[in-house]
Order: C-alpha cells, then sequence, then structure tokens
C-alpha cells in the first residue's frame, strides 16, 4: 500500500502535465508499472524492447544457448522468464528478503555454475541491485555475467559499481540518453530502439492497432 501510494503521486503529476500540454495518446516503452496507464485519462498503448533485447542475446553473446536467463528479483521475473521462453533457455531467480543490500538474505534458486548467466531487468538506476546479483552468480559459478536493461538510467554511484561489479557487459538501450561518461565505461554497451517507436508511431499515425506490438513482444 505504500508503495502504491508513492508511486501514485509521480504517476498522476506525469498524467496531468502531459494531458495538460495536449497529449491525446501516449506511447510507453516496457512500462515500469502497469498500473501507471490507470493514471491517464487518454488512451495509453505499451510497447516492449524484447524483440532488440533477443536479437542482441542471439548475435553479440557468445555460447548463448548455453546460458541461463536470470532474473534479479522476484517482480522481474515474468519480463526474464518471457525472453527465456523465446529462447529456450533455463531461468533462474535471485530471492530476495529485506533491503536491497543484505547479500545475506538474497539466495539464488537455479544452476548457474559452469554456464554465461544474462540478467533482465528494466530499470538500472543506482545499479545496486545488479551488482549484488553478479556478485551472487560469480559465486555460484557463472562463466560470464552480462545484464540487459530497457532503461538504463545509470545515476548516483551506478558506474563506480559497474566497474567494480563481475560483470562481462551491462547493455541499455537508448530509452534514456547515454551520456559520454557512460558511453566511455568500456563495460557499458547501447543498442538501438528507435524501430519499435517509430513503427508504434508510424501506426498511430495511420490509424493501425498498435495491440500486436503490445501484446506479443516479440514483434
Amino acid at each position: 500500500d505504500g508503495y502504491k501510494q508513492w508511486a501514485a503521486r509521480p504517476g498522476t503529476l506525469i498524467a496531468e502535465l502531459l494531458t495538460a500540454a495536449g497529449a491525446d495518446h501516449v506511447i510507453t516503452l516496457d512500462l515500469h508499472d502497469p498500473q501507471f496507464q490507470g493514471f491517464f485519462d487518454v488512451p495509453v498503448d505499451v510497447v516492449y524492447a524484447e524483440s532488440t533485447i533477443l536479437r542482441y542475446i542471439q548475435h553479440d553473446i557468445p555460447h548463448y544457448r548455453e546460458a541461463v536467463i536470470v532474473s534479479p528479483d522476484a517482480g522481474g521475473a515474468k519480463r526474464a522468464t518471457s525472453i527465456a521462453n523465446a529462447l529456450d533457455l533455463d531461468f533462474a531467480l535471485i530471492h530476495r528478503e529485506g533491503k536491497v543490500d543484505d547479500t545475506a538474505r538474497m539466495a539464488l534458486v537455479g544452476d548457474v555454475r559452469g554456464r554465461p548467466a544474462i540478467i533482465i531487468d528494466d530499470i538500472a538506476d543506482t545499479c545496486r541491485t545488479l551488482g549484488i546479483a553478479a556478485d551472487i552468480l560469480q559465486k555460484n559459478g557463472a562463466t560470464t555475467i552480462y545484464a540487459i536493461v530497457t532503461h538504463g538510467m545509470l545515476s548516483g554511484p551506478a558506474l563506480e559499481i559497474i566497474q567494480r561489479a563481475p560483470l562481462t557487459r551491462l547493455v541499455v538501450t537508448n530509452s534514456v540518453p547515454v551520456s559520454e561518461k557512460q558511453k566511455a565505461c568500456p563495460k557499458i554497451q547501447c543498442i538501438d530502439i528507435s524501430a519499435i517507436l517509430a513503427e508504434a508511431i508510424r501506426r498511430s499515425h495511420h490509424g493501425e492497432s498498435l495491440s500486436q506490438l503490445a501484446s506479443n513482444p516479440r514483434v
């Protein structure tokens, strides 16, 4: 209940600001919380970066067929299992009790020993969760550790944590502008999702349905 009240305030404000500015239709990418759609009085469509993420895994991660897809917490399990099912790969989950930085109360559910691990999440802000997840995967025998995130906010200590963590690479999309400092980090790679947004805009402009983009992330 506390989270819902906290999320409602900025969510409602953003919805009101966009509507007041004249927006009559909103398109979002990998919306963090589905309840945000309810804050708008205009139509809201959600499109997904999954097709771009799948292509990256298939073309840019060596030995990806041996990999395990990992969700860093229970909240992201649905997103990660969708990727795992699409690629016919095993799935693992980092189960957490208590605070994010309490590693003593975090456990890996699944087996990554001797295999590449690919963490899937929607947002990387301070990267504390990713850093801890990478540490746990390394301790459990993962050979390489990738993290693929739609929205790379990378605020505060994020770059320091990324450099220190046993991550092979952190992959973000350009849904959020990547700074020159972030681009200079050898572990960070940015992939382009403009084609997904362009197709959503094209369909909206021509009065075509966006339901296929919204209901089937692999289109």
